[in-house]
């Protein structure tokens, strides 16, 4: 797989059928940290992700403290609406893992003080504009990348 997205604790099943239908296009292995802000088998995520869910490559963890564990040793980079850097100057490599937080809030205070130099943004343009959506912000994210990595 070219790249991994994380989703930490997603909150909404349409972001999160809509990603899942995108790293299934995009050829990308998705991981979902619980807890999740909707059941798995929530009719909104099905619908998002159409019939495709049962092909897509998806690992589930039940908190952040076992995808960290078991993820140890990958290479990570982290989206925020407070990174310094912009996604385009994201060093992407086959197998890295792009880490996303939930809808409401975005990723923990503890990782973006943890990781500031792997803490990266869509620039936004509009001062009117806190944040895209989850599922947008992913896409671009993830299409830059294979741009990249062709």
């Amino acid at each position: 797989m070219p790249l991994n997205i994380v989703l930490l604790e997603p909150e909404i099943p349409n972001n999160t059928g809509n990603i899942g239908r995108l790293a299934l296009a995009s050829g990308s292995h998705l991981h979902l940290v619980k807890p999740f802000g909707f059941q798995i088998n929530d009719t909104r995520l099905k619908r998002a992700g159409l019939d495709y869910w049962q092909h897509l490559s998806v690992t589930y963890y039940e908190n952040i403290e076992e995808f960290f564990s078991i993820n140890k040793s990958k290479k990570m980079v982290f989206l925020s609406s407070h990174g310094q850097k912009n996604h385009w100057d994201i060093p992407f490599e086959n197998d890295l893992f792009l880490v996303f937080g939930k809808e409401s809030v975005g990723l923990p205070k503890s990782l973006i003080e943890k990781h500031p130099d792997a803490l990266y943004k869509i620039p936004l343009y509009s001062e009117h504009v806190r944040s895209l959506n989850l599922a947008n912000a992913v896409g671009i994210v993830v299409y830059e990348g294979l741009k990249q990595l062709d």
